[in-house]
């Protein structure tokens, strides 16, 4: 009976529009704070935070929304990296260049500018980048929002849809500090890593894996000085 009751509540919880909307007040509350700088860092830890309360109430498991393994784990890393390779020649030959074209102006990535020829604070960028972009975005952006408007949706097509480009748009959002150029590269890269998340039956392991080697391409360029049109 015990093991029956939480399952049941567990659904109530699930189904519940109203933890829905305030999570969602929580995340903008979130956002707002961290653009007032009265949160430190990046919102992700605090999104994540939030993420896991979420997940705990309604008694849903991590791997519930695909943070697993995708078949094998050589399955998983090397579409991983194919999909990382992939998104990142597109972005450097493909979206950024037309971008710049269209609005005059490269992506500001002067927060980076001390990685190049600094190896020690490039490994230590990377390794960042890893925890709080690779893992921590996806399980926030993909792993909970999406889901979460698509639960206002009831799971339907049309759900999962506006999820998509809702989620998409907000993780472009979250990257204003790279001026408007780079609002929307990064809610472009936000909508094929959410095609990614979706293509493979909602699984995040290769879009976190997708993700971590975009950005270590990134990092690596700007340490050698290579990174095109800066």
């Amino acid at each position: 009976m015990e093991i029956g009751s939480t399952n049941s509540g567990g659904r109530a919880w699930r189904d519940n529009t109203w933890l829905v909307l305030v999570e969602f007040v929580v995340v903008v509350a979130i956002y707002v704070a961290r653009q007032h700088h009265i949160l430190k860092l990046s919102a992700t830890p605090y999104l994540l935070l939030l993420a896991w309360i979420s997940l705990r109430l309604r008694g849903v498991q991590w791997k519930e929304i695909g943070f697993t393994r995708y078949r094998t784990w050589a399955t998983t890393l090397l579409l991983g990296v194919v999909c990382g390779v992939g998104l990142e020649l597109f972005d450097l030959f493909g979206k950024q260049p037309l971008f710049t074209c269209l609005l005059g102006k490269p992506p500001d990535l002067s927060n980076f500018a001390a990685v190049k020829g600094n190896l020690r604070f490039a490994l230590v960028i990377i390794a960042l980048l890893w925890v709080l972009a690779a893992f921590g975005e996806e399980l926030v952006y993909r792993g909970y929002l999406m889901n979460r408007v698509a639960d206002l949706g009831r799971g339907t097509r049309t759900g999962w849809i506006v999820s998509l480009f809702l989620i998409s748009a907000l993780f472009g959002f979250a990257h204003y500090q790279q001026g408007l150029t780079g609002i929307i590269e990064e809610g472009s890269d936000g909508l094929i890593l959410g095609l990614m998340y979706l293509a493979s039956r909602r699984n995040l392991a290769i879009p976190i894996v997708a993700h971590g080697v975009c950005d270590t391409i990134d990092i690596a360029l700007l340490f050698l000085g290579k990174y095109p049109g800066l």
